[in-house]
């Protein structure tokens, strides 16, 4: 006979964990709020802020369409042709029925762009990045990887999947990076992943060390420049057309939802190792395809960018001007060598308190960047000036934060 229970089973509490979950989230000041925000196609980088309080003109200083490509006329035209022509969607996987014209049409331009043989075109950024390293790194018999410690979440993760052994290096450690080849013998396949241009740091991958250590260890190159498409190189190749390294990448991996305004994402190589990829990898095989009218706005947009050096320069012009008006404030800044301006506060709940005071008081539209984007005390702001933002614009930024900097009693730090 079994023993009598007594009293009741302690059940877990779905809801009351999900709720304590994000109320730790809130005591350190890394919960995310989202500024439900209204983008107008003729105002970039002008934008409508929808709050409690009622809609507010903000200016946007934190975007990745570091262009302005997606209000681009000629883009959007390329959506509303497209999309009268082959309609919303792409009809499901590409294996399937999902493969368009345009979808073999960009991966031309694409692979063209970036002179490799072959690319290939994913759903996103972080899908290209996490599914073609995941498939190589499973794939290459005995695979050792090499990772930069600052390389994007979706490279950390295809890694991961893969379970092979990995090293992390000191972010542009050379030396640290040599020791860990030489740790193996060269006939061993080995997976060297980096990034072009650091989106939190706003530095440079020493892209041509890099290679040199590849080719005399014998491991394959993945490169993420999808933060320097559009902007660096001749027509916007990229950072490594631009140091004349691009020949010496095995994997260009670029995505078109930054400086090109769209959304997706891509890799470039030999034709052999694309078509694997093709082949072998879950993340392209069961996902269905980018809209055809997409791929067309993307293709127009790499089309205009490769002619529009003019619009390039005055980026740099807007990046230049940030950077000297800032120089002359307490404000932590960093002079970074890219368009990317990192300012560091290093404290959560202070990062979104002053954040909120830009927005709130100045109009300013910039997200607090906090763990485990970065490491926590590393806090920050992401600046993204764009060849829209007007001198005006820049120097009320500028000023507003000089004001925050001294109300919120933040020294510069060394």
């Amino acid at each position: 006979m079994f023993p009598k229970k007594t009293g009741k089973l302690s059940y877990m509490s779905y809801d009351n964990f999900f709720e304590k979950q994000l109320n730790i989230l809130k005591a350190e000041g890394r919960y995310r709020v989202f500024a439900d925000l209204e983008r107008h196609a003729n105002t970039f980088p002008v934008a409508t802020w929808h709050s409690s309080h009622g809609p507010k003109q903000v200016v946007v200083w934190c975007s990745n369409d570091y262009l302005g490509m997606s209000q681009h006329l000629e883009v959007v035209d390329a959506v509303i042709k497209s999309a009268q022509s082959y309609g919303a969607g792409s009809g499901g996987t590409r294996n399937i029925s999902g493969t368009a014209h345009l979808h073999v049409e960009l991966e031309c331009t694409i692979a063209a762009l970036h002179e490799k043989e072959a690319g290939l075109v994913f759903t996103s950024g972080y899908v290209a990045n996490e599914a073609t390293l995941c498939t190589l790194a499973k794939g290459l018999p005995d695979c050792v990887a090499f990772c930069d410690e600052k390389i994007h979440a979706s490279m950390i993760q295809g890694i991961s999947h893969s379970r092979i052994p990995k090293h992390v290096f000191s972010h542009n450690n050379l030396d640290q990076l040599r020791q860990q080849l030489s740790a193996y013998d060269k006939a061993k396949p080995k997976l060297i992943a980096f990034v072009s241009v650091y989106s939190m740091e706003g530095d440079f991958a020493p892209i041509e060390a890099i290679c040199d250590l590849a080719e005399e260890y014998n491991a394959l190159t993945y490169l993420d420049e999808v933060h320097a498409v559009g902007i660096y190189g001749k027509g916007g190749a990229g950072l490594a057309n631009a140091l004349n390294q691009q020949h010496r990448i095995d994997v260009i991996q670029g995505n078109f939802a930054k400086a090109y305004g769209v959304i997706g994402g891509y890799v470039t190589g030999s034709k052999n190792l694309v078509d694997y990829v093709r082949s072998f990898a879950s993340g392209f095989i069961f996902t269905t395809s980018l809209p055809p009218m997409v791929a067309s706005a993307a293709i127009k947009s790499i089309q205009v960018l490769q002619q529009a050096d003019d619009l390039r320069q005055k980026l740099w012009d807007n990046v230049n001007l940030l950077k000297k008006l800032l120089g002359n404030t307490q404000v932590n800044y960093r002079n970074t060598p890219s368009h990317i301006v990192p300012v560091v506060i290093g404290d959560a709940i202070i990062c979104k308190n002053f954040t909120d005071s830009l927005l709130n008081d100045f109009g300013i539209y910039a997200q607090p960047i906090n763990y485990p984007t970065v490491p926590k005390g590393m806090e920050r702001m992401r600046l993204t000036v764009t060849p829209h933002h007007t001198e005006e614009m820049i120097r009320q930024m500028v000023d507003a934060l000089s004001y925050l900097w001294g109300k919120f009693f933040l020294k510069k730090a060394g």
